[in-house]
């Protein structure tokens, strides 16, 4: 796992239910989350997130404070999360959040063959009735902008490296399938196909500058080997 602090590099401390900590200082967390694992409480589930690893972590370590969620992921997708440790800096991160981030990069597995090397996807989005993100009517909604290149392409699926412009929730998933490319194993959005046992999604790379210091911090986790496999993308 690649880690680029401006300082000397702390290596990975493993936690329950595969969560990584891949930087810590007195502000901030920057964790690993593996697919699989809620980033925060939702439904009955309450102690097997990431959330609530973090505190026990901080906790046991003797350390009066209470992490903060700033940013989400799905259950099912993987990746580079960061987490504030205090009110304050969770405002700071919030308030400041498009000019703190300096790149957020995704590596998605899609169906279909993607025959474009690269394209911009730019189409609002909203919430239908049922509360399910959706591309919204012209002139609705928040705009919502994701860049992508291609890396890999079969005939049944294709690789992306995707960035987003805008951080709106499900955007990934939303703008694959709209333009004919779900991600594969989200049948929520059209996908009709789960060769990976799982969403194929991941949040590959993160770079911010650090809320208080302002120093410029990036880290990266590849994604796991299943989604490059040439398997996947045989003609």
């Amino acid at each position: 796992m690649k880690r680029t602090t401006g300082k000397e590099q702390q290596r990975p401390w493993r936690l329950p239910f595969g969560l990584e900590i891949l930087y810590e200082d007195d502000d901030i967390m920057v964790v690993f989350k593996p697919e699989g694992l809620l980033s925060v409480a939702a439904g009955g589930e309450k102690n097997r997130t990431a959330y609530w690893i973090l505190n026990e972590y901080l906790r046991r370590r003797g350390q009066k404070r209470q992490i903060a969620v700033v940013h989400r992921l799905d259950r099912d997708t993987s990746g580079v999360m960061v987490f504030a440790k205090s009110a304050v800096m969770k405002k700071v991160l919030m308030d400041r959040w498009d000019d703190l981030v300096a790149a957020r990069r995704y590596v998605a597995v899609v169906e279909g063959s993607v025959t474009e090397a690269e394209g911009t996807i730019d189409l609002p989005l909203t919430e239908d009735s049922r509360a399910r993100v959706v591309i919204a009517p012209p002139g609705k909604g928040l705009r919502a902008v994701t860049r992508w290149k291609l890396l890999r392409s079969g005939s049944r699926y294709s690789m992306l490296a995707l960035e987003l412009e805008t951080g709106r929730r499900n955007q990934i998933r939303v703008h694959c399938a709209a333009i004919g490319h779900p991600v594969v194993g989200d049948s929520k959005y059209g996908s009709r196909s789960d060769p990976l046992g799982r969403l194929g999604l991941h949040a590959e790379t993160l770079a911010f500058h650090h809320p208080r210091t302002g120093a410029p911090l990036e880290f990266s986790v590849p994604p796991p080997p299943s989604f490059t496999s040439p398997k996947l993308y045989r003609y």
